[in-house]
């Protein structure tokens, strides 16, 4: 597998064509790109993975409704930041199909050939005239095969402050084939998603159930790990298209590429999971927070979450404290049946408990490791074999700063 960290990503597999432009969704004049469309001529397979908040948006909910349909086929994806369409009762349904429709409209589409997105600020409508006007301006540019990749990825950020982007290509029995993802998400981000739309686009040719087995499997080891300050939103979709233009039929392969083939969906999710955690708002450090040693998975995952959730252990870091103290207290209240007097604790390498006891010859280490940029740590409850592990990072004041106000 040739894995390649940014780039155009989404129109790197072929048939795939993105742009994106400002149409002022806020209504700040601030020129910023605020909606795109990712289009595909030939029709595509779909997966999707979608929020479990109680509180799902508009767009999640027509996406979800769409897709109820296995053998259905799509061409195109619109999405806008800005505002989430969320909360925002019949209105946020007629608007969600109103952009789907004048999507189809100029693109000569149907409406259930398009699929929608959203993200930003929750329960204000959306600006129509101002979505209308901008989904003529993408489109024109899908039609005149703009190179709009870069501009699709400007379109979908918020608090964002880079874009996020990575691709991976596998040789099979005719050619090569490519997966390209991007990703917005720095605020609202826990595990079962975050607030954080992914795109993902392949020029394999899949059945949407194949695709649909491959994406959970990977959002599970990937976006579903990740958390920045324990928040869930409303609008979390992770969405994959397959338009089969490299003429290779998945089902046709090898068992070998068949697993090289959700590899490469697994390495591309990881890594864009990776850049959120590191573009989280206000964020100085990425930790990978591990526990070994659990009775079952589900102990592991509920102690690692308990912990990377914590604000006191959150903010600790911030300040370079390796402070072990907080560690083992927001691991407690996870519940787990965890006996103090028998769990390891390391900052990366270097131990810092040992059967429950303090190695305080190593402080200077541990103060060392949790002052870099990034580092692991590791919890082994020495009561199993299971394991899990959690991606997040500090807390800083100017997170508070930032979430304020808008």
């Amino acid at each position: 597998m040739k894995f390649y960290h940014d780039g155009e990503a989404l129109t790197e597999p072929r048939g795939f064509f993105c742009s994106g432009v400002h149409c002022d969704v806020k209504g700040k004049r601030d020129g910023k790109l605020d909606l795109g469309i990712i289009y595909s001529k030939k029709p595509c397979s779909v997966a999707g993975v979608f929020t479990t908040n109680d509180v799902r948006a508009a767009p999640v909910r027509y996406c979800e409704s769409l897709m109820k349909d296995q053998n259905a086929a799509y061409h195109a994806i619109i999405a806008n930041s800005g505002n989430a369409n969320a909360c925002t009762g019949l209105q946020g349904e007629i608007d969600t199909k109103k952009m789907a429709t004048e999507v189809a409209r100029h693109l000569k589409l149907h409406s259930k050939e398009v699929l929608v997105c959203s993200t930003g600020r929750i329960g204000e409508p959306l600006p129509m005239s101002r979505i209308t006007a901008g989904i003529f301006d993408a489109a024109d540019d899908i039609k005149n095969e703009y190179d709009g990749a870069q501009a699709f990825q400007e379109a979908i950020l918020t608090s964002d402050t880079c874009t996020k982007s990575c691709s991976a290509k596998i040789e099979a029995s005719i050619g090569e084939i490519t997966v390209g993802g991007v990703v917005k998400g720095a605020g609202m981000i826990e595990p079962n998603m975050a607030t954080m739309l992914a795109f993902l686009t392949t020029d394999i040719s899949a059945t949407n159930s194949e695709l649909q087995s491959i994406l959970t499997d990977a959002v599970n080891k990937s976006f579903n790990r990740i958390t920045i300050d324990g928040d869930m939103s409303t609008n979390d979709s992770v969405l994959i298209m397959a338009n089969g233009n490299s003429g290779i039929e998945l089902s046709e392969e090898s068992k070998k590429f068949q697993n090289d083939f959700a590899d490469a969906v697994d390495a591309v999710c990881a890594e864009l999971a990776r850049k959120c955690v590191s573009d989280g708002e206000k964020v100085t450090k990425f930790v990978k927070m591990r526990v070994i040693g659990a009775k079952t998975e589900n102990d592991a995952e509920k102690v690692a979450r308990c912990i990377a959730n914590s604000l006191l252990v959150k903010t600790s870091w911030y300040g370079s404290d390796p402070n072990w103290g907080r560690i083992i207290d927001a691991a407690g209240y996870a519940k787990v049946g965890m006996k103090f007097d028998e769990v390891d604790l390391d900052y990366n390498e270097v131990p810092a408990l040992q059967k429950g006891e303090p190695i305080v010859g190593n402080k200077s280490q541990w103060k060392e490791i949790v002052s870099d940029k990034e580092f692991t740590i590791t919890l082994n409850l020495n009561q199993g074999k299971s394991t899990g592990e959690i991606w997040t990072n500090d807390l800083s004041e100017e997170y508070v700063n930032f979430n304020k106000s808008e």
